[in-house]
C-alpha cells in the first residue's frame, strides 16, 4: 500500500489530525486505498467506541482528506 501514489499525502494529512485523536486515546489507520481511489480507514483505541466517533470521522478525518487529497473519491470507515 505504501507504493500507492497518494499514500504519503494521505499519511501527511492523517499526521496533522492525529494529535487530536491521540489526546483522546484514539488514532486512525489506513486499511486500504483501492485502485479507483477509495480510501478505507479504521479508527482505533478509544475512537472505536466513542459515541461521537461518527462525527469525528466525517467532520474531522474525512474533511481533512477531501481538502488535502482531492483525488480520493470516497472515504469509508471500516471496523478493525
Amino acid at each position: 500500500m505504501e507504493n500507492h501514489p497518494l499514500y504519503h499525502r494521505i499519511q501527511t494529512t492523517l499526521d496533522s489530525i492525529r494529535p487530536y485523536l491521540i489526546a483522546d486515546g484514539g488514532n486512525v489507520e489506513i486499511t486500504e486505498i483501492t485502485p479507483d481511489n477509495i480510501l478505507r480507514l479504521a479508527l482505533t483505541g478509544n475512537c472505536q467506541t466513542c459515541n461521537i466517533s461518527a462525527m469525528t470521522f466525517k467532520a474531522g478525518v474525512e474533511e481533512a482528506i477531501r481538502r488535502d487529497v482531492p483525488e480520493i473519491i470516497a472515504v469509508e470507515e471500516v471496523k478493525p
